[in-house]
């Protein structure tokens, strides 16, 4: 493969996960001669033990700007999954002259002023308000029942995950469009999650010609259930011309 040819995929995780769970799809990918790189944010998985009561939205959309100016990156492909969708939405405001694809991964969508506690689950708004009250700084993982993951994994995943900071639901995004600019996008529905936002996004983009839609018959950690298949689509988002 040539220089030219090796793409810089920038990978980002969801809610009280880390760069951790995209293992089996980074493997693929550098199989195939690309650069990887799966930053965890601040408070979450390696870096849990860097919880406070400072850590909001924007905290986590510096993790990741910063990986991509520190590591040089330019023409990244970058991957968002469930809560990493408000981060990459955040980075591509940033960074849009070095952002080739961005592919949100069964993730939300946000729209200019939301918080992520706008678009969350009943449970998961009152786990944040619970915390809140409490004066804690965190809230902890949901029950990995909900993300209908494969059997082997789920004991696995379970023992991994960390405790979300609320701070990053309660701060409104600000965007101004930037991600449409994008050359190539896409959105990836997991059915059988069934996220009701997640199939609103899908449904919405999946016949704007200016998008790529593609859904995947797995539990919402795709990244675990279905690596090589995901691997095959993001390579291929990140090829559209």
């Amino acid at each position: 493969m040539s220089t030219s040819e090796v793409k810089n995929f920038v990978l980002v995780h969801g809610t009280s996960h880390g760069g951790w769970c995209w293992k089996r799809v980074v493997h693929f990918l550098r199989l195939a001669g690309h650069r990887v790189f799966t930053p965890t944010l601040t408070g979450c998985g390696e870096r849990s033990h860097l919880t406070n009561a400072g850590i909001n939205l924007d905290t986590h959309i510096t993790d990741v700007v910063n990986v991509i100016k520190w590591e040089e990156l330019e023409e990244v492909v970058l991957c968002g999954h469930s809560y990493g969708g408000w981060v990459i939405s955040g980075v591509v405001e940033q960074l849009l002259g070095q952002i080739n694809s961005m592919i949100y991964l069964d993730a939300f969508m946000p729209e200019n002023g939301q918080r992520g506690f706008d678009l969350q689950s009943p449970e998961s708004q009152k786990a944040v308000l619970q915390a809140r009250e409490l004066g804690n700084v965190s809230r902890a993982p949901g029950s990995v029942e909900r993300y209908k993951i494969n059997a082997r994994d789920k004991e696995w995943v379970e023992s991994m995950l960390t405790p979300q900071p609320i701070g990053v639901s309660l701060q409104p995004i600000e965007l101004t469009g930037a991600r449409e600019k994008v050359k190539n996008k896409a959105y990836i529905l997991a059915t059988k999650y069934n996220n009701p936002p997640f199939v609103n996004c899908y449904k919405k983009l999946k016949d704007n010609p200016l998008w790529q839609g593609y859904t995947l018959h797995c539990g919402h950690n795709v990244m675990l259930d279905m690596p090589k298949e995901l691997t095959e689509i993001l390579l291929e988002v990140s090829k559209a011309k």
